[in-house]
């Protein structure tokens, strides 16, 4: 897999490998051991993360900024799969790319019927099996997406995040002994990152 260049201008074309290093980033500040992990194995250091990502918000905030559907699109090529969704008495356009670092999960920009971003995410990819979640001790971090956890501790609340890039969920789940035991969780590009508990069993 090619290597970013640090010192590279803004001629050079900012690529899924860039993208990865930009999810990555973002998911440092709760699991600095598994980004760590993640990056060496894409051969690419800290220095080249840091730029990755200075260089997609550089694109973000630009005056002549692209619209976000065709940022993804310039970057990540065409979708591998184009889903209708519906939600509500809408139908919606879901677009999904493979995510080499994560086999199992794709990233998803859903549309609008104007064509607006509505929301962009990892989630399972269609066909995978997904997490078995019963207990808090299988809420790893980066094992399930915020769906697969909402789905299994419902109802869950969702929670503002931190971040534009951040989500929240509370839920009741039951720990090792199976007491019922009140949880916020974290995720960051719809990935789990970290839960604690909110409340006595």
């Amino acid at each position: 897999m090619p290597r970013p260049t640090p010192s590279s201008g803004p001629a050079e074309p900012f690529t899924p490998l860039h993208f990865q290093l930009v999810l990555l980033r973002r998911m440092a500040d709760h699991n600095p051991e598994l980004v760590e992990t993640a990056r060496a194995d894409l051969g690419v250091s800290v220095a080249d993360m840091r730029e990755a990502n200075r260089r997609w918000q550089a694109m973000v905030r630009s005056p002549r900024a692209r619209a976000a559907v065709s940022r993804y699109r310039s970057v990540l090529g065409a979708p591998e799969r184009t889903l209708t969704r519906r939600i509500g008495d809408m139908e919606c356009e879901a677009l999904l790319w493979p995510v080499p670092l994560w086999p199992d999960l794709r990233f998803e920009v859903l549309l609008s019927p104007q064509g607006a971003v509505w929301n962009d995410w990892l989630i399972r990819a269609p066909g995978a099996p997904g997490p078995v979640l019963r207990t808090l001790d299988d809420l790893a971090p980066w094992s399930c997406t915020v769906d697969e956890a909402a789905r299994a501790f419902a109802p869950a609340r969702p929670l503002e995040g931190s971040a534009p890039t951040r989500w929240g969920l509370a839920f009741t789940a039951p720990d090792a002994s199976g007491t019922p035991r009140e949880v916020r969780a974290e995720f960051t590009y719809g990935l789990l990152q970290r839960w604690t508990l909110t409340g006595r069993p």
